[in-house]
């Protein structure tokens, strides 16, 4: 199974960027056991000078990295929380399932256009309040490297 971060804006150099980075690498390799291949990929934030024309700009871009049989995750307050042991079981239903591609969108600063909800298979929350963007990336990257190790009874994560 292909699993693709896809956010927009790209990361400039600092904390969030370094710790995205050490959770990718972390993803990839155990991964790799796992038969999930791990990628990221960013585009740059529209400067369309509405917050609807940024949205529906992105929303073009994240169209672009979308593949035709993949299951997609949107990352939005509004959608469903989810424990880790709940999403590494989403995974493994997803990986069991062989679906081929699960694709997670993480929107610039403006949030996503109502499209790009509506398509989703699933809107996931980290709950009700509103991360940075930057963060939302190393937050959903770590979770996906717990829910790998939840997967193979690594003792990362501690019930």
């Amino acid at each position: 199974m292909r699993l693709t971060v896809v956010a927009a804006g790209r990361m400039k150099a600092g904390p969030e960027r370094t710790l995205s980075e050490d959770y990718l690498a972390r993803c990839q390799t155990l991964g790799r056991a796992l038969g999930i291949s791990v990628a990221l990929k960013e585009f740059a934030e529209s400067k369309a000078p509405q917050a609807a024309g940024r949205m529906a700009e992105e929303r073009k871009a994240f169209a672009a990295h979308q593949p035709q049989r993949g299951f997609t995750i949107v990352l939005d307050e509004r959608g469903k929380p989810m424990g880790s042991e709940g999403f590494a079981g989403f995974l493994r239903r997803h990986l069991d399932q062989s679906t081929p591609d699960l694709v997670f969108l993480i929107g610039g600063p403006d949030g996503h256009a109502e499209e790009s909800r509506a398509a989703a298979g699933l809107l996931l929350s980290f709950g009700p309040m509103t991360w940075p963007h930057r963060l939302v990336r190393v937050m959903l990257l770590e979770q996906i490297y717990r829910a790998q190790t939840i997967m193979v009874n690594h003792p990362y994560h501690r019930s």
